[in-house]
């Protein structure tokens, strides 16, 4: 895979349970779909908004082998791993067995974290795996140091900056600008900063319900159109801010409700997501249609 393909809006495809709680891979590939016809080239199914963390690993093999039959070659599919090491590692051999083009290391849930221990823990994926790998920069561990010590091996294609520290990031990148791919994490309301310090492409959840809007403003961000980037911006911030409320505890849960006023069913999230409230359905609703006419204009 060229890491080149990273430069762009990277989204993290929701996942789907039927009434009985099921993967439910219908309104998967209708979604996949969608997004395809819309430019999106980067999927990251089964991850973080995708609800990595309560997928068993053969659903999360389903998700990844369904998205890349769906994009083919034209999309590049990231595979996420984590939790234990035989975990991991078992996740990542089947997910690349199945035509997922990278991988991505989850953050680390561990207690007792060192740099120590994750770094043999990531090399262990990188170096047994042999396939293209990401990585996530949350929190205190890896440490800066760490990171760029792993950004200089050679199965390293990107690191996903997932803090919200945009001097600290940026002093990565200039450090190692010539390693890897420099990532924003953590979507929409920081990417034009992050790519100002040096970011190339960044993830995505809003990108579900408005994929042509989202990379509109990546691509005004690459040309340095930087007031029509934050015009699109804004009329992606709101379904944003709803899902940072509480701690980003909205995060999945506001995704899984505003789906529905795209047309497609999704199911609830699981435990131990939120449920949202009729209230809040109601306020989302209205968020969602601002945001879906927005996207409308692009087509």
């Amino acid at each position: 895979m060229d890491s080149k393909r990273l430069r762009t809006v990277q989204v993290v495809p929701l996942t789907a349970f039927d009434t009985k709680d099921r993967v439910d891979l219908a309104p998967m590939e209708e979604l996949t779909r969608r997004l395809t016809a819309a430019g999106i080239s980067v999927f990251l199914p089964a991850a973080g908004t995708g609800e990595f963390h309560s997928l068993s690993a053969n659903e999360v093999v389903s998700i990844v082998q369904m998205t890349k039959r769906v994009v083919g070659d034209d999309g590049v599919v990231i595979a996420p791993v984590g939790f234990q090491i035989g975990y991991a590692l078992d996740v990542g051999r089947r997910a690349l067995d199945v035509g997922a083009d990278a991988l991505l290391i989850m953050p680390p849930v561990a207690p007792y974290l060192c740099d120590a221990g994750l770094r043999d823990y990531y090399l262990k994926i990188i170096d047994t795996l042999g396939a293209p790998t990401l990585f996530y920069k949350k929190g205190d561990h890896p440490s800066d140091r760490l990171v760029l010590e792993l950004a200089a091996h050679s199965g390293v294609a990107g690191v996903k900056y997932a803090g919200k520290d945009v001097d600290a990031f940026g002093r990565l990148v200039a450090d190692g600008s010539s390693l890897t791919e420099w990532l924003c994490g953590i979507a929409e309301p920081f990417a034009p900063t992050f790519m100002l310090a040096g970011a190339t492409g960044y993830t995505s959840g809003a990108g579900n319900l408005a994929p042509r809007l989202t990379l509109a403003m990546h691509t005004a961000l690459e040309r340095g159109a930087y007031q029509e980037a934050l015009r699109l911006q804004q009329q992606i911030r709101p379904i944003e801010d709803f899902r940072a409320r509480a701690g980003s505890s909205y995060n999945i849960s506001c995704l899984k409700y505003a789906i529905r006023f795209a047309g497609l069913d999704f199911g609830l999230p699981r435990l131990p997501q939120r449920l949202l409230t009729d209230d809040e359905v109601k306020e989302l609703g209205g968020i969602v249609e601002a945001l879906l006419q927005a996207e409308e204009k692009l087509i």
